[in-house]
């Protein structure tokens, strides 16, 4: 078994070989894992299309399995994996990151009020908001 965070979550995906550099994953469980879908025209997430390098085809994808993390560094982002390769982490590109970061936009969370109701910002979208944040450390 193999756990694999992308984002804030976290998948257990028993199928799944990670070695040296590769994490293999079934083809069931990409599009589940990582947002994204294995089609004829390539990698596919929504109307967004990365093909398959020509000639690099082996290199992804072998019989049932697709080796994500290959892909994670054609979309010029991090894939990394500890020692043993059973935990795997799949992180954002800098490219993406810094446009969200230019964009001044604050991304989405879900934060509990003093009477324990759940609030998630997106539900304030439109509004101007003020959010007030402490820590004690």
């Amino acid at each position: 078994m193999v756990s694999v965070m992308v984002g804030n979550e976290r998948h257990e995906v028993s199928d799944a070989v990670g070695q040296n550099d590769a994490l293999w994953l079934p083809q069931w469980a990409v599009e589940e894992v990582t947002g994204w879908r294995l089609k004829p025209q390539g990698f596919c997430r929504d109307d967004v299309c990365v093909p398959v390098p020509p000639g690099r085809q082996t290199e992804f994808v072998d019989g049932g399995r697709v080796n994500v993390a290959a892909f994670w560094r054609l979309l010029e982002a991090p894939a990394l994996h500890d020692a043993d390769g059973g935990l795997w982490v799949l992180g954002e590109s800098a490219g993406r990151r810094a446009a969200q970061l230019e964009s001044l936009e604050a991304p989405d969370f879900r934060l509990p009020d003093l009477a324990g109701r759940v609030h998630a910002l997106s539900d304030l979208h439109g509004r101007k908001v003020l959010l007030v944040t402490w820590a004690s450390w």
